[in-house]
């Protein structure tokens, strides 16, 4: 059983394969009310989030509750953090309410990893800094798999603020386990050369058009101003040349998706007409989020137990 999930970079391909197996066996129950299980019944996981997050929160709150578990949630905001605690301090009075799994999200690259080596209950990384966003990447995974089958020999085009997203990092790690052809596509500014050697298989390029063309797969990211230190593009500027727009979906394969992570700014990276298009899969992936993170704490704290 696997302790902890810090990040997709670790992670074996037969160890995805098996939490996008058990994914899918949960996604029925995404259209049953009220359906609960009794797998982690007794169980308590705690979700600190020292970001602001509404759907990876929500859906992790969501996945424990219909696993039986009990769900608590923590914000800086609302924590002794904000009145000056240390995070080492924090971390020592979760342990002593002796949960059986934390879920993390924190501003610091690295930060769910300080966590990992300090207690000995599993920890779940909900996105650190710009470096990982497992979670994310795995139910992005699920989403293209439930429209194309397969992941082997699929063209991906990930398109926008490169530099900033963890996002795109788990996404690269993922799959390029798979041997997908993977295309990072942004502003000079914002696609870091050494990105390109993340993983084989990965290509860099400024142009949208060169990203999009053949594409099996259109990912957009959100810029990440609240990140750039640098001055922000104007949302006309940026949109012109890397938003989104129905006509490049003619350069596609004819049944291409449209990914996004959200939340979504429509006129800066996609068009509203995109975001709404029949092969936008954007709120499949937000439904999906529910499906796979009750497979990672199934396999992170529970004994596997088919429904």
């Amino acid at each position: 059983m696997m302790k902890g999930l810090l990040g997709i970079e670790q992670l074996e391909r037969d160890e995805i394969e098996a939490i996008l197996a058990r994914a899918k066996d949960f996604q029925p129950l995404q259209n049953q009310s009220f359906k609960r299980l009794d797998t982690l019944r007794g169980k308590m996981i705690v979700n600190l989030f020292f970001e602001a997050s509404t759907r990876t929160r929500t859906s992790f709150e969501i996945a424990a509750k219909r696993l039986g578990a009990d769900a608590v949630s923590i914000t800086a905001s609302g924590s002794s953090v904000s009145k000056g605690e240390s995070l080492v301090d924090t971390l020592n009075t979760l342990a002593a309410m002796r949960p059986n799994a934390i879920v993390m999200r924190h501003a610091a690259s690295g930060a769910p990893y300080f966590l990992a080596r300090h207690l000995p209950i599993p920890i779940i990384n909900a996105g650190d800094g710009a470096h990982e966003h497992p979670t994310q990447a795995l139910l992005d995974a699920r989403t293209i798999l439930d429209n194309r089958g397969q992941l082997e020999g699929l063209r991906v085009a990930i398109i926008g603020d490169i530099a900033h997203s963890r996002v795109a990092r788990s996404n690269v790690h993922l799959l390029s386990k798979f041997g997908v052809d993977i295309v990072l596509c942004g502003p000079a500014s914002l696609l870091p050369a050494e990105l390109g050697q993340i993983a084989p298989g990965v290509t860099l390029t400024n142009d949208i058009r060169e990203a999009i063309r053949g594409a099996d797969v259109i990912m957009m990211l959100r810029v990440q101003l609240e990140r750039q230190h640098e001055a922000a593009f104007p949302a006309g500027e940026y949109f012109q040349f890397y938003g989104l727009r129905l006509d490049h979906l003619a350069l596609a394969k004819p049944d291409a998706i449209v990914m996004h992570p959200g939340p979504i700014n429509r006129g800066r990276e996609l068009s509203s007409e995109v975001a709404d298009f029949q092969r936008s899969v954007i709120l499949n992936q937000v439904e999906n989020g529910i499906a796979v993170r009750m497979a990672v704490l199934e396999r992170m704290i529970g004994e596997q137990t088919h429904c």
